[in-house]
């Protein structure tokens, strides 16, 4: 193999490092770009026309688009279409202030609650997330012996958000568990019924009862 001579190999030296130091800087004059251009890039948001308390109802005629810059930070406000029954305050939202979507939510999140069920027979298996189900208990009718009242509807039209099905070694001594979203106000009931022992299923609409 031939040596190339000193020179030519400082020369291709010199090269490789002029390369790398082109491409660095193009790809700090790109980041700068595209930093400034997310930095002035404007985006339309939500303010209040006038003071919003918690648990009022937020609809267009309440609010004011604002025209601001606020970089990556836009995400966290209120833009867009309004979903077409509103939304409810979540928090108090001062006069002119621009609404945080934490400060908002849709009515039936707001007034309903998540809660997990564990329920003493198995789900049909038509019912998946989504599913609307009725909640039945059976009271325990004597705490030292397992005697049970008549199942009644504890919860109607609970809604299915997870369902959690036993796996492993207690797949088959254990039913399964569901977290059902229940109006906030018979929240209470639910966990009082699963306290006491109850024996509680969820039955999907237009299913058979326990």
């Amino acid at each position: 193999m031939v040596a190339l001579p000193l020179a030519a190999r400082r020369r291709r030296a010199l090269d490789r490092r002029v390369l790398i130091g082109v491409a660095l800087i193009v790809a700090s004059a790109l980041g700068t770009t595209a930093l400034v251009g997310a930095l002035t890039r404007t985006v339309v948001v939500y303010r209040a026309e006038g003071p919003i308390l918690a648990g009022e109802q937020v609809t267009a005629a309440r609010l004011a688009p604002a025209t601001v810059r606020l970089g990556d930070a836009a995400a966290l406000y209120l833009s867009g279409a309004l979903p077409q029954g509103g939304l409810v305050a979540t928090r108090a939202v001062a006069a002119g202030e621009m609404v945080p979507r934490s400060a908002v939510g849709t009515a039936t999140a707001v007034r309903s609650a998540t809660v997990v069920v564990d329920l003493a027979s198995p789900l049909a298996a038509g019912v998946a997330v989504g599913s609307t189900v009725d909640l039945w208990s059976a009271a325990k009718s004597d705490p030292n012996e397992n005697r049970y009242a008549p199942p009644v509807v504890l919860v109607d039209d609970a809604v299915v958000a997870r369902v959690v099905s036993p796996t492993g070694l207690i797949a088959g001594a254990k039913e399964d568990s569901v977290e059902l979203q229940v109006p906030r106000d018979e929240v209470a009931a639910v966990l009082a019924a699963q306290a006491g022992g109850a024996r509680l299923a969820a039955v999907e609409i237009g299913g058979e009862a326990p």
